[in-house]
C-alpha cells in the first residue's frame, strides 16, 4: 500500500512535504517523457555516504513501493520511502547549470552543514544511519 501526500494548511497556503522547482521540473518532464517507463517518476533518497554522512540520490522509478510518499508538483511525480522522508522534509529539488555542466539538486533545510561538492550533507549532529560518512567527496 503507497501512501499519497495530504497537504495540511497553514494560513491557508498548503504545506508540501517534498516539491520541486519550475526548472527542474521542466527538466525532469523532457528525462522522463525519453525514459521509455510508463507512469515513471522521479524517486529522492537519502543513503549514507560522503564526506558529511549522507547522500542524496535520484533515479527514475516506475515502482510505488509500500510506504512511499507521492507528491505531484508542477506534473513531476516525486517519490520518497518513509526512510528518507525524515531527512527530505520541505526540501525542493531543483536542476542547476553552471560551466561545469548541469545536474538536480536538492534545498533541503534540514541540513545543517553540507559537503563542498554540495552532494552531501548533515543534519544538526545526526550521525549517518551506519556510522560511516567519511569517504569523502570522491567516494560518491
Amino acid at each position: 500500500m503507497t501512501a499519497t501526500t495530504t497537504p495540511e494548511t497553514s494560513g491557508g497556503v498548503p504545506a508540501r512535504e517534498i516539491t520541486i522547482s519550475e526548472f527542474g521540473a521542466q527538466k525532469a518532464l523532457g528525462i522522463l517523457a525519453n525514459s521509455g517507463k510508463e507512469n515513471a517518476g522521479v524517486r529522492v533518497f537519502i543513503k549514507s555516504g560522503g564526506c558529511s554522512g549522507y547522500q542524496y540520490g535520484m533515479a527514475i522509478d516506475d515502482r510505488e513501493l509500500e510506504g512511499d510518499l507521492i507528491v505531484v508538483d508542477r506534473g513531476v511525480k516525486l517519490l520518497v520511502d518513509r526512510m528518507s522522508l525524515p531527512l527530505l522534509r520541505g526540501s525542493e529539488v531543483d536542476f542547476v547549470e553552471n560551466m561545469m555542466g548541469g545536474g538536480f539538486t536538492v534545498h533541503n533545510p534540514n541540513a545543517t552543514s553540507a559537503c563542498g561538492c554540495g552532494s552531501s550533507f548533515r543534519t544538526d549532529g545526526a550521525q549517518s544511519p551506519d556510522g560511516e560518512g567519511s569517504g569523502g567527496c570522491g567516494s560518491h
